[in-house]
């Protein structure tokens, strides 16, 4: 006798679908069996576009980022898609026909839990495929995510946050020629004047080699806009983001103060002196699992919940979004093939929702995963065509106690794809003598005395 499933709604329905998550299991919405799975796949891409919308996960009376999401999709363009099914708009999706252009036209014209429908059915391949057709680019003080563009975030974390540890291994990266996302700090203390200290350092550095790259130090938004206030130059602001209204409450943020953060930051920017190339001035960072930690899941399943964080990135127009895939742990993400699945699916459904997407490739030395695993999600990406990938000292953050990709790593990403920095950094490093054409050199004599002068005036005021 075949086995007959039933799934109570659309919430149920979203988390039985779901490829195979340690973080479902533990909120015990995942199917219980693959034939349960599959079975929720076939009911899945069988479902209209127009009853995904008709059905909020949660109440949007109840939840901000619910409202937020219904009052900032395209309805009028919907109109186009919406009697199709989720495996139509799957198969358009991938369609060889549809070009960059009508991708464009489909970002605004959707709610997130239907990027986060499509996903679920779709295999690896197939979301390496659709992510690279589509580039959304983002200006601050360089551009980001032009096709053949690969750009590295520096991020150069100290336990102690000793400044000159921090401008030492920025140095390092920039020699790498990596360092054109943002050279970003992750502060082992959320004070002002940590925060403070670390932001005047970056720039220091930045104005002595007169860099076309952004500075950002990662404590919470509101030490940030504090910091600023008391003289620190702020050009990215940043902050972690979920996918619902009590998850942001716990990381101690609403959606009007980050809204407020980014016209602040923007009318800081008007203040200060520099060739500014846009107003994207917000970076988030995400990753699946984050609402269920926080105990703010609302029993909906972590893809569908990253999905709906994407959805308020995009409303503040970022110039950089990081899905910090495998940072939570193996209780949302067991192992090497859950974190590569979710890499891939975040990088998809960013891409797919008009972000400007990256990816942390990480994992937690607790989990079921190694150094091959990353390297297998960073090739794959790559090939995806993400924005841009971390840069940390021989990938191994001494501060936030992860592994994650290096320099070398980068440098590797680029070379197997032909792929170089942002333009902008691109020119400076052949401006330096550290980049010859779109590959790094050995520096002569001359060059490496010029380039360590720079790196004492930075370090001048702290020794």
């Amino acid at each position: 006798m075949p086995e007959r499933f039933v799934f109570r709604d659309l919430r149920d329905l979203l988390a039985k679908a779901n490829e195979e998550k340690s973080g479902d299991q533990l909120a015990g919405i995942a199917a219980r069996s693959e034939r349960e799975r599959v079975a929720a796949k076939r009911q899945l891409a069988d479902l209209s576009l127009a009853e995904i919308v008709r059905q909020p996960l949660i109440d949007p009376s109840r939840d901000e980022v619910s409202r937020l999401l219904l009052e900032t999709y395209d309805a009028q363009r919907f109109q186009k898609i919406q009697g199709m099914a989720v495996g139509e708009f799957r198969e358009l999706i991938l369609d060889d026909s549809t070009t960059e252009e009508q991708w464009k036209q489909l970002q605004w014209a959707i709610v997130p839990e239907i990027a986060a429908a499509v996903a679920k059915i779709m295999s690896n391949k197939d979301l390496i495929l659709a992510a690279a057709k589509i580039r959304n680019v983002t200006r601050c003080r360089n551009t980001m995510g032009e096709r053949g563009v690969l750009g590295i975030r520096v991020q150069p974390n100290h336990p102690l946050d000793d400044v000159g540890g921090i401008l030492l291994a920025a140095f390092e990266g920039l020699l790498f020629g990596c360092g054109d996302a943002v050279i970003g700090v992750n502060p082992a203390s959320d004070s002002v004047q940590t925060v403070s200290s670390i932001l005047h350092a970056l720039a220091r550095l930045i104005d002595a080699y007169d860099v076309p790259t952004q500075l950002c130090c990662l404590a919470h938004i509101s030490t940030q806009l504090e910091a600023m206030r008391a003289g620190a130059p702020v050009d990215l602001l940043f902050q972690s983001i979920a996918g619902t209204e009590a998850a942001n409450r716990s990381f101690g943020i609403t959606l009007q103060m980050l809204r407020e953060g980014r016209e602040q930051v923007l009318e800081h920017h008007a203040r200060r002196d520099v060739p500014w190339k846009g107003e994207d001035v917000m970076y988030f960072e995400t990753g699946q699992g984050s609402a269920l930690s926080a105990e703010a899941h609302h029993g909906i399943d972590q893809l569908t919940l990253e999905a709906r964080a994407y959805g308020v990135a995009r409303v503040l127009h970022p110039f950089l979004v990081n899905s910090v895939v495998g940072f939570i742990g193996p209780e949302y993400l067991y192992d090497e093939r859950q974190i590569i699945r979710a890499g891939l699916e975040d990088h998809f459904m960013g891409k797919l929702l008009g972000l400007p997407m990256g990816c942390d490739v990480c994992y937690t030395n607790h989990a079921a995963a190694d150094q091959n695993s990353a390297d297998n999600l960073l090739v794959l990406l790559t090939a995806a065509g993400c924005n841009y990938f971390m840069g940390v000292p021989c990938s191994d953050d001494v501060m936030l106690n992860y592994q994650t990709t290096s320099y070398h790593d980068a440098l590797a990403a680029r070379k197997l794809f032909n792929l170089r920095p942002a333009p902008e950094f691109l020119n400076w490093l052949q401006s330096k003598g550290i980049f010859r054409g779109t590959e790094p050199q050995l520096l002569d004599a001359s060059a490496r005395r010029e380039l360590m002068q720079g790196l004492e005036t930075s370090l001048g005021e702290i020794v």
